[in-house]
């Protein structure tokens, strides 16, 4: 028996060792993958058996310098900066200053969420894993676009005001917002920043040294990408988010060879370095990737996915029956994402400074693919295919509505603008104003700047705005109800297109007029 268990183990150890992919093969992947999606650079990190196998950058930093990527370049990894903040959090439970399920309002008496009972039962691990009964994005207009003044208090108090969408516990919807609190108990408990704690206790011990919890803190920003947002068919680059409010969300910037020594620990129970030194215990990372909130899923080729969920800042499910950790990472103009198989050692980490999220899981599935010992689909065409469907939608929806604004200027239909005129309240967001300049109308948000834009008439009492900043991609719908008197006193947005980024979380405003 012994020794057939042996062939067994052999002949699959075999069999993954041919289908590894080769550094050429991964060239040509990647090289395809820019031209295809229009990013400009990526740089790809593959960790197998606890070792950096592959590190490499490729590509450019920028379209305006033609800097080339390299293993070392810096990159917003954005959304992976999740798993850091419930990796500090692990710290702590470890040190007996935290449990997991400690209410919230132990540490931060403020926080105060939809009812009294969620606020009351809310604990750390609530934090943690998207299942607050708040939509998807709710209340992220408070940290985007960047420009916003909005505080980490201010997020705490607001919260209240965000109205849920399922109950408590029962469902999964991304949020951001929880994350920024998380980090407010990290600072509560340890009397340290988020940003001091993560480098002081993970990126330190890790010796990520090019590495930093926020770009404004990186002590050398040289070898660092610019972010790029693709705006008629050219890519543009534009101004970097630096909002230090986002930081326990998706503030790091990191390389791939930084990210790999995170990938190593990871995939080693939390150890890390020659002498096999514990950053958290082996107790705690399973906690962090044990299954907590279910995502519904359905079981389809090639990976016969089982279960899909999410843990403790990390997605957690099956493929071709093996355990799969990652996570995704969204900036504007920067997409990131992290894959590590833990049985087969496996970490894959793909950066890129261009907002395509089918770029990253081209590159991730096809590695994945070789090291699973599948045959591996087109995954560029595949999803540029899908991609370009998805934009054909969206833009003809767009088209319309901006088709309908162009001719009724052409008739020049005539609108009492007046009747909209004013400022109206958010309870979380705060004042907006309408106002008339120069014979045009106008949107502007008090407290984040960036939303401005002018105003125009659609249909039926209603407008759309066009934001000043193009790359938002985040045209939307004004909706107003009037009083009797033919006055607006309600304001609803809705984003114009189904492709805008959740984050641009219009829907979730409720606007009165108090002006």
């Amino acid at each position: 028996m012994k020794n057939r268990i042996f062939i067994v183990t052999a002949l699959i150890s075999v069999t993954f060792s041919f289908a590894q992919i080769t550094e050429p093969q991964v060239d040509a992947l990647v090289n395809k993958t820019l031209t295809t999606f229009n990013v400009p650079g990526i740089a790809v990190g593959i960790v197998k058996d606890g070792k950096l196998v592959l590190a490499k950058g490729y590509g450019v930093k920028s379209i305006e310098t033609n800097e080339k990527v390299d293993a070392n370049t810096l990159f917003g990894i954005a959304s992976n900066s999740k798993a850091f903040t419930s990796a500090a959090l692990a710290i702590l439970v470890d040190e007996g200053k935290i449990k997991w399920d400690d209410k919230v309002v132990k540490y931060l008496p403020n926080f105060k969420m939809y009812s009294d009972y969620v606020t009351q039962e809310f604990t750390i691990r609530d934090l943690l894993t998207h299942r607050s009964g708040l939509g998807l994005g709710a209340g992220d207009l408070m940290i985007w676009p960047d420009g916003s003044d909005f505080t980490a208090q201010d997020i705490v108090q607001n919260l209240q005001y965000l109205k849920p969408v399922s109950a408590f516990r029962t469902k999964y919807d991304y949020d951001n917002l929880l994350y920024i609190v998380a980090g407010e108990v990290i600072h509560k408990v340890s009397g340290k920043s988020w940003c001091d704690f993560i480098e002081d206790r993970i990126m330190k011990p890790l010796e990520m040294n090019n590495s930093a919890a926020s770009y404004v803190r990186l002590k050398d920003s040289t070898n660092i990408i610019a972010p790029h947002v693709p705006m008629n068919g050219k890519l543009k680059v534009i101004r970097r988010y630096q909002n230090q409010l986002f930081d326990a969300a998706a503030g790091i910037y990191s390389s791939v060879n930084d990210l790999s020594k995170w990938a190593i620990m990871q995939m080693n129970n939390g150890k890390y370095g020659p002498e096999n030194k514990q950053l958290f215990s082996e107790k705690e990372h399973d906690e962090m990737w044990q299954l907590q909130t279910i995502i519904p899923t359905k079981t389809r080729a090639p990976y016969n996915t089982h279960f899909n969920g999410y843990g403790l800042g990390w997605f957690v499910s099956d493929v071709k029956g093996f355990k799969q950790v990652t996570h995704t990472g969204g900036l504007e103009g920067i997409v990131t994402q992290t894959t590590y198989i833990p049985e087969l050692q496996l970490g894959i980490i793909v950066l890129t400074n261009q907002q395509s999220g089918a770029a990253f899981n081209a590159i991730t599935n096809t590695i994945k693919d070789s090291y699973l010992g599948i045959a591996s689909e087109d995954y560029v065409s595949i999803y540029s295919n899908r991609a370009k469907a998805n934009e054909e939608t969206a833009d003809k929806t767009t088209d319309e509505v901006w088709a309908k604004v162009a001719q009724n200027k052409k008739e020049k239909i005539k609108v009492d603008f007046k009747k909209i005129i004013g400022t109206y309240n958010d309870n979380w967001f705060g004042n907006v104003s309408i106002f008339e300049k120069k014979g045009k109308i106008y949107f502007q948000s008090q407290r984040s700047s960036q939303l401005a834009g002018e105003v125009f008439f659609y249909k039926d009492g209603n407008y759309v705005v066009k934001w000043n900043n193009a790359y938002f991609h985040a045209d939307a719908h004004l909706s107003f109800t009037y009083d009797t008197k033919g006055a607006a006193t309600i304001l609803k947005m809705k984003a114009i297109s189904e492709l805008t980024d959740f984050s641009y979380d219009f829907h979730d405003l409720d606007f009165t007029k108090v002006d």
